[in-house]
């Protein structure tokens, strides 16, 4: 992976965070341990090829699925 590759994965991470704070009334903080906890962030990375041609909206949907899967309450 190069170093562009990289950035845009950290900049896509860092937007879909952001957006799931914003959508659930969190700070980014609380998002981040959120999404970190319930592997949000893991599935943000493992699945970029495909979550990156999503709006932000999907991929918040996404993750609040994901994550209710694996036990969160949001």
């Amino acid at each position: 992976m190069d170093k562009k590759e990289t950035f845009d994965r950290i900049e896509y991470v860092v937007a879909c965070v952001g957006a799931f704070a914003q959508r659930y009334k969190l700070s980014n903080p609380q998002a981040y341990a959120y999404l970190r906890r319930f592997t949000g962030i893991d599935f943000l990375l493992d699945c970029y090829a495909a979550e990156h041609t999503l709006s932000i909206d999907d991929a918040v949907s996404d993750l609040q699925v994901l994550c209710s899967r694996k036990g969160g309450k949001i």
